[in-house]
């Protein structure tokens, strides 16, 4: 007796037993028919009519080579994207599709390709998170099916030819020098609406220029090795502003 149990427990019992991972499900096919699905942990089927498909349940990275894109307004361009696909329907996903990361990466280079096309090639530089949420609605409507969900859709490199990275290098060149000259002649014109209000007050006071040239003299005194040279008219502008500061008194 102990004998035929020995064998039971050998053949039949231990051979049924599975461990599903925390992150995976498991489908139990009977016979080539869908009989349940088992939950993460230690669980038995009847073995030898039954087997188990693991299905995981994390998110998988997908990279989606470069494509070869022409824009909307004529430009090669050669567009690379990651995808973010995670299996919400372990049934769907075995059931509907045979090969799930195979299809996902064909069917987001055909998406990339429809969705990039419709853009200009400015629009595709600044305008990246529109076009990530386009592949991303159009993926989605085609991975439903299959029991899988795209999470996210990030392009990660748009490769430019030589000849367009000159010209937009001139371009960005350009740009910069029309900046620089606007900002100098704002300076130009404000400076000048300075000396203007200068010119005022000099008319007004003519003894204010008189100031000004003996505060010029006082700088250029200052290195030791200056020659100053004194007008003639020095002498009548000491007086003027004496009388000046008396007046003012």
């Amino acid at each position: 007796m102990w004998y035929i149990i020995f064998l039971v427990v050998i053949f039949v019992i231990l051979p049924g037993f599975r461990v599903v991972q925390q992150y995976e499900k498991g489908v139990v096919f009977f016979l080539g028919k869908i009989t349940g699905i088992k939950e993460p942990g230690l669980t038995w089927i009847i073995p030898y009519f039954s087997w188990l498909k693991k299905v995981g349940l994390r998110t998988i990275t997908l990279p989606i080579p470069a494509q070869k894109i022409i824009t909307k307004d004529n430009v090669s361009v050669d567009v690379s994207a990651v995808a973010y696909y995670q299996v919400v329907d372990v049934v769907k996903s075995i059931v509907a599709i045979e090969n799930v990361m195979a299809a996902i990466n064909q069917i987001a280079q055909t998406t990339i390709r429809n969705i990039v096309g419709k853009f200009q090639l400015d629009e595709i530089l600044s305008e990246r998170t529109t076009i990530n949420q386009e592949i991303r609605a159009v993926l989605d409507q085609h991975t439903e099916p299959w029991g899988v969900v795209a999470s996210l859709v990030e392009i990660k490199d748009i490769e430019l030819p030589e000849n367009m990275q000159r010209a937009m290098a001139k371009q960005a060149e350009a740009e910069r020098e029309k900046r620089a000259k606007i900002i100098a002649a704002e300076g130009e014109f404000m400076s000048s609406q300075k000396l203007a209000e200068a010119a005022d007050v000099i008319a007004q006071h003519p003894i204010a220029l008189q100031l000004r040239n003996l505060q010029t003299m006082a700088e250029i005194s200052i290195e030791k090795n200056s020659t100053i040279i004194f007008p003639a008219q020095f002498m009548s502008t000491v007086q003027e502003i004496r009388k000046f500061i008396e007046n003012e008194k």
